[in-house]
């Protein structure tokens, strides 16, 4: 079994969390791969380990390996999407960051949990994504997303209309500081933030959310994924910019974008119990009462 280990920039106080990884790998007679960058940060830290392999990008693991490992927080999960793409490979993640909604295991539960992990105690979270297809090719082969698409303005100066068509037919303009389409699982995330409501992972929708609406009775709306959302955006301002998930680039008004579900899922490792309802409790703190 072989099994990527993917990291971001790690703090000093987490680099034993990733050596702890590697050496859990190891004793279960797992080749452990190593994303190169992680090494760097590591190196000093694992002089005394050789039976391991490096990667520079996503390409060399797919097919490859049975397992990645994303080692942060939430973000991290989103980065993983450009390494393991369409292949399927599951991702399992360790939290070191703060909220931990979609890595949810802890540093304190590594060991139980990889344990769990090699003698097939788990499930796949197929999670769905967004495809976007736009008029020029903002994302080159990864124009997808797990949590949202977001049109945003670009300055400070003035909110932004963004046009909003769903199949062909017209929605709404939104008066805005931005637009945010969001799958279920980005639901949790800036949508919700944006007052979007709390969509159950598998619900098959997309949820559209304005960003500072100037209309006060603009509200966010929950459409079928089997829509098709088209979006054309215009303001005083030039330019603009679009996100997928933490992947930004800035457009014009010439550019023309249209959304849809992706046509394969993201497999997110669930250990034991772990599941939505509980990390709602836990992690948003849903329902909190000192009634209960």
């Amino acid at each position: 079994m072989k099994i990527a280990l993917y990291a971001r920039q790690l703090s000093d106080s987490n680099h034993g969390v990733a050596i702890q990884l590697i050496e859990e790998i190891l004793s279960q007679g797992a080749m452990p791969i190593i994303y190169q960058p992680l090494y760097n940060q590591l190196k000093s830290s694992v002089k005394q380990i050789t039976h391991f392999e490096l990667y520079n990008s996503g390409s060399e693991i797919r097919g490859k390996v049975d397992f990645l490992f994303s080692v942060g927080g939430d973000g991290t999960i989103l980065d993983t999407l450009t390494q393991v793409q369409d292949s399927g490979i599951p991702v399992l993640g360790i939290n070191v960051g703060r909220l931990g909604f979609l890595s949810s295991i802890s540093k304190q539960e590594i060991t139980q949990c990889l344990d769990s992990l090699f003698k097939g105690h788990y499930t796949l979270d197929k999670r769905r994504l967004l495809k976007l297809d736009s008029s020029i090719n903002l994302f080159g082969d990864v124009n997808y997303a797990l949590n949202e698409l977001t049109i945003h303005k670009k300055d400070s100066s003035s909110m932004i209309i963004i046009n909003t068509f769903i199949n062909g037919e017209y929605l709404n303009s939104y008066w805005a500081d931005g637009l945010i389409i969001a799958t279920p699982t980005g639901s949790t995330g800036y949508s919700l933030s944006c007052g979007g409501p709390i969509i159950a992972p598998h619900s098959e929708n997309f949820v559209i959310t304005p960003i500072a609406p100037h209309n006060l009775n603009v509200r966010p709306i929950v459409v079928s994924d089997e829509n098709v959302i088209s979006l054309e955006v215009e303001g005083r301002s030039q330019y603009f910019i679009a996100s997928l998930d933490a992947r930004s680039v800035t457009i014009d008004s010439t550019v023309s974008l249209a959304i849809k579900k992706s046509d394969f899922t993201m497999n997110l490792v669930r250990i034991g119990n772990d599941n939505f309802l509980d990390t709602l409790r836990k992690k948003l703190n849903w329902g909190l009462d000192s009634r209960n």
